[in-house]
């Protein structure tokens, strides 16, 4: 239920059906009450609808702290509600331990070992009870034991709240913000003390102011059984539940196997614990009738002595009737039990945290709590494995006198409630829970405190965890964007890649056909010139003939013709010869240029993968360098928000320990006016109780007086008697007047001593008084003065324990962000060289795939009849080409480059060289061809908009593979 929602309120379900509607008074009649404690009372009451005995705790939530108040009320029912176990309270029949009589060291067994039991149950769920003490464990009728009080039980393990009764709280809990967790280990000290409890009639300590108690418990050495009547068994399981450290306590489920509790013992030593302290209390409740019956009847002088006998056994059969196993009473959360205590001292504890919750009379039937205007009521299952101890059903061999009695209990249990409460002792704790409201109040104050400081503490973490979830999800976004980023960017570089290479491709085709045409163009001028110059060197040959002929006269006509016709006809053959060289020499030429033209577009494809896979490489280290300088600078952020986060929370825990510590100091100072206060009261009210006593005193002396004046009478009277017997009757007067002057002397003598007498007792009782009441003055300020360091002590303790844990936090989170900075630099460096791995596999597969497609080309070439040689001397070739041919068909390839667009998407400056003429003479495949690219286009070429590395560059520049440093 939210804390916003008001104290009381049954707006919610889950909570309204805990309560009932109707007035509670209408409900229960002969309201009583039984038990009072800082939390609430106990009353005994009657169901008006059932006739049945209940036991009523009635709750106050109003006030200071309501709604935490009435929290713990709901918490308390629902973890009742939770728990269903034979050794815990389900709102049956049961009596508290009692406060009258001393344990035996097998009734301690019995009662430890029910309550382990309990507790292993407990634990085995993940609760904690949190306040275990003998006042927080029933008895039932049949010598069962159980757990009750379960207002501070925790129902999650591991926990760290400050809360139970300050001398059964373990260190851990007293420590719980200082040093961390703690878990149902903390049950097993409480139970520790409450053997001590029980085998001494108080807990350690328990002469100490309950805070000094806690700083005791916190910083010195477990407690021990002071008695050597003890056992070794008891001893070592007292030493064992009482171990300083957690980790070497053991567990509950553990100790059950212990032999102090695992002992044979008979079977009904609980039901004669309960018999014993019914007689026992049934004597004080008589002795407290009879002396106020002997008041009444002196005052009264002559009250009948039958009257007074009926009254005894009246006495006798209400004690009877109201008999019960009761537990010591506490006002402090502290047990009830009086088998620890006779004394009221069992009830002045300075701090009771859920008190007389642990003092529910509870009986068989329903359990109803009272909380203001309304009833918490759960029925019970009727099981009847409950109404009876399973010890009882289990023995056969039980005398048959023992089973009536226990059957009368029963029967007996219906009508009448169980208690082991003397009336005087109800009404001491009434009385002392009104006086001892000012010390109650300053532990709940303290409590309360810690718990605030703890709820501040754990909710400035969840603000601290939040921010920093928060800023580590705002840099994973970041650097998942850049990633995004990143991956489109590079998506992007292969796709303009792949289109530029696509674009190429064709250009390729474009050009390649361009050249073919143009040196077919320029073949086929070739051709016409030649077949010109032949015509015109025929007319001249023909000419030149015809001269040779008319100036030889001496040859005939006829040969001449003959001669002549011979002549033209060698010399058409001889054109045609030439003819058919010239236009073989051309398709050989062509068929060369093309085969060059080809290497060259191969060799420049491949110059151009090169590039754009250096591009591609390139850009894939930029952003792999991008992305770890950002892992760098988050962890950097994140190292100075989780120091700066610890820095605050070691802040915040200092200044509530301060103001802890101030607190407790003022506390103390406080308690110990208190203490001089009271002594002084004390004093003053001796001081004027004083003449009181001393009137007494003077009354007794007189008496005293008088009773010597009269003897000395009665002795003057016999000497007088037997001296005028002895004496002659003339002698008479003498020896009249002689004893007369005697009894003067004496009696004047009397008269001095008791005037010294008076003024002796009157200076001895002033003197004793002031010495009595210095030495308490003394005594008391000692003792505050041993507290006060004692609290001095254990706030110095803690302060080294918090400056200690605060540096051994401030070492943690520094090995962590080493230890994170070392794994991000190692997955740095692992990402580093696979990209340097990477980077080389895929130069070097380029470069074999490129060699493979060298080597296929040369093959096919010296397939085709043309030799590296020939294909590699191009510019050599272009020199010596056809007649009259290779210088205008080498100058209009160069013309056609420099007016046709650049491929690859490589500029060239003005009358550079088109690419298919880049190539060297000097062989050797890719490489040669890539390093002669480079150092024929060195100056050439511009700058291309990709950076590139510098060693990559140096390396194809001197014709080295492509590899990355």
């Amino acid at each position: 239920m939210p804390s916003s929602v008001r104290a009381g309120s049954l707006k919610d379900p889950e909570v309204a059906e805990l309560f009932f509607k109707e007035d509670p008074e209408k409900l229960f009649s002969d309201l009583r009450e039984i038990g009072h404690g800082s939390f609430g009372a106990v009353y005994f009451a009657r169901d008006v609808r059932s006739t049945e005995v209940v036991a009523i705790k009635k709750m106050s939530y109003s006030g200071k702290q309501s709604n935490e108040k009435w929290q713990d009320i709901i918490k308390e029912v629902k973890f009742l509600q939770r728990i269903q176990h034979p050794n815990s309270i389900e709102y049956k029949e049961g009596k508290t331990l009692s406060k009258t009589t001393p344990l035996q060291e097998m009734e301690i067994a019995a009662i430890t070992h029910g309550a382990l039991q309990g507790l292993a149950y407990l634990h085995s769920h993940n609760m904690i009870h949190r306040d275990i003490k003998a006042g927080n464990i029933l008895l039932t009728e049949p010598g069962q034991v159980k757990l009750a009080d379960f207002g501070s039980a925790s129902i999650a393990s591991p926990a760290n709240s400050f809360v139970g009764t300050p001398y059964w709280m373990a260190p851990e809990v007293i420590l719980a913000m200082d040093e961390g967790q703690y878990d149902g280990k903390v049950d097993v000290w409480s139970l520790g003390i409450t053997c001590v409890e029980l085998a001494e009639r108080k807990p350690p300590l328990f002469n100490m102011n309950a805070m000094s108690a806690l700083y005791h418990i916190a910083q010195n050495e477990s407690p021990t059984l002071q008695s050597r009547d003890w056992t070794d068994y008891f001893r070592n399981f007292v030493d064992s539940c009482l171990q300083k450290i957690p980790q070497d306590r053991p567990l509950s489920d553990h100790l059950l196997n212990h032999v102090f509790v695992q002992r044979e013992r008979p079977d009904s030593v609980l039901m004669d614990l309960i018999l014993r302290t019914k007689e026992a209390v049934r004597e004080l409740d008589n002795l407290q009738y009879r002396k106020m019956k002997k008041i009444l009847f002196q005052e009264a002088h002559n009250g009948p002595q039958a009257e007074t006998q009926d009254g005894d056994e009246e006495v006798e059969h209400g004690a009877g009737r109201t008999d019960t196993v009761n537990s010591v009473g506490s006002n402090q959360s502290i047990p009830s039990m009086s088998i620890s205590s006779q004394s009221s001292s069992v009830n002045s504890l300075n701090e009771s945290a859920q008190d007389d919750r642990s003092e529910l009379d509870l009986m068989e039937g329903d359990h109803t709590v009272m909380s203001n205007s309304s009833v918490i009521h759960l029925k019970p299952e009727e099981e009847e494995g409950y109404h009876e101890d399973p010890e009882v059903r289990d023995r056969p061999t039980e005398p048959p006198d023992a089973q009536p009695p226990r059957k009368h209990y029963r029967e007996r249990n219906r009508e009448h409630f169980a208690t082991i409460r003397t009336a005087s002792l109800v009404t001491r704790e009434m009385q002392e829970h009104e006086q001892d409201s000012e010390l109650r109040e300053q532990m709940s104050g303290y409590k309360r405190m810690r718990r605030q400081h703890q709820k501040h503490l754990m909710g400035l973490e969840n603000k601290l965890k939040a921010e920093m979830d928060e800023h580590r999800l705002r840099l994973d976004k970041e650097l998942e964007s850049q990633r995004n980023i990143f991956a489109q960017e590079m998506e992007k570089l292969v796709k303009r890649h792949q289109a530029a290479m696509e674009k190429d491709a064709k250009t390729f085709n474009n050009d390649e056909k361009k050249f073919q045409q143009h040196i077919q163009v320029q073949q086929k001028k070739e051709l016409s010139s030649f077949l010109e110059s032949q015509k015109r060197e025929y007319k001249l040959r023909k000419e030149r003939l015809k001269e040779e002929l008319s100036e030889n006269q001496s040859t005939p006509k006829k040969e001449k013709q003959e001669w002549l016709s011979k002549q033209k006809e060698n010399f058409q053959h001889f054109q045609a010869e030439e003819e058919a060289n010239l236009l073989r020499r051309q398709r050989q030429y062509l068929e060369l240029e093309c085969r060059r033209f080809k290497q060259r577009i191969l060799i420049a494809r491949h110059n151009v993968e090169q590039d754009l896979t250096r591009e591609e490489l390139n850009k894939r280290q930029t952003q792999k360098d991008l992305e770890h300088a950002m892992l760098l600078r988050h962890h950097e952020s994140m190292q100075e928000l989780e120091f700066r986060h610890l820095g605050t929370i070691q802040k915040m825990r200092a200044e509530l320990i301060r103001t802890q510590h101030q607190t407790e100091l003022t506390n103390q100072l406080e308690y110990n006016k208190r203490r001089e206060r009271e002594l002084r009261r004390k004093h003053v009210m001796e001081v004027r109780q004083q003449p009181k006593s001393l009137k007494s005193k003077e009354l007794q002396i007189k008496k005293q007086f008088q009773d010597t004046c009269k003897i000395q009478t009665r002795q003057f009277k016999a000497l007088k008697n037997h001296l005028l017997e002895s004496t002659p009757k003339a002698d008479h007067k003498a020896v009249l007047k002689r004893l007369k002057e005697e009894q003067t002397r004496k009696l004047a003598i009397l008269a001095e001593q008791y005037d010294h007498s008076n003024n002796h007792m009157l200076s001895t009782q002033a003197l004793r008084l002031d010495e009595a009441q210095e030495g308490e003055c003394q005594v008391l300020r000692q003792q505050l003065h041993q507290e006060l360091e004692l609290l001095n002590a254990y706030q110095s303790k803690i302060k080294m324990q918090t400056d200690a844990q605060h540096d051994r936090e401030r070492k943690d989170l520094e090995q962590r962000v080493s230890l994170r900075r070392a794994l991000l630099e190692h997955k740095i460096e692992e990402e580093m060289l696979s990209l340097q791995n990477e980077r080389v596999e895929r130069i070097r597969s380029l470069l074999e795939r490129q060699a493979r497609e060298m080597e296929a080309f040369d093959s096919e070439s010296i397939r085709l009849g043309f030799s590296n040689m020939v294909l590699s001397n191009m510019q050599g070739s272009d020199t010596h080409g056809s007649p009259g041919g290779s210088g205008a068909s080498q100058q209009s390839l160069h013309q056609g480059g420099s007016s046709s667009q650049q491929p690859w998407g490589h500029p060239v400056l003005a009358g550079g060289p088109p690419p298919w003429s880049l190539h060297q003479p000097s062989g050797g495949g890719v490489r040669g061809g890539v390093g002669g690219r480079r150092r024929r286009q060195g100056g050439g070429r511009s700058e291309q908009g990709m950076s590139r590395s510098a060693s990559i560059t140096s390396q194809i520049s001197n014709g080295s593979h492509l590899s990355y440093t």
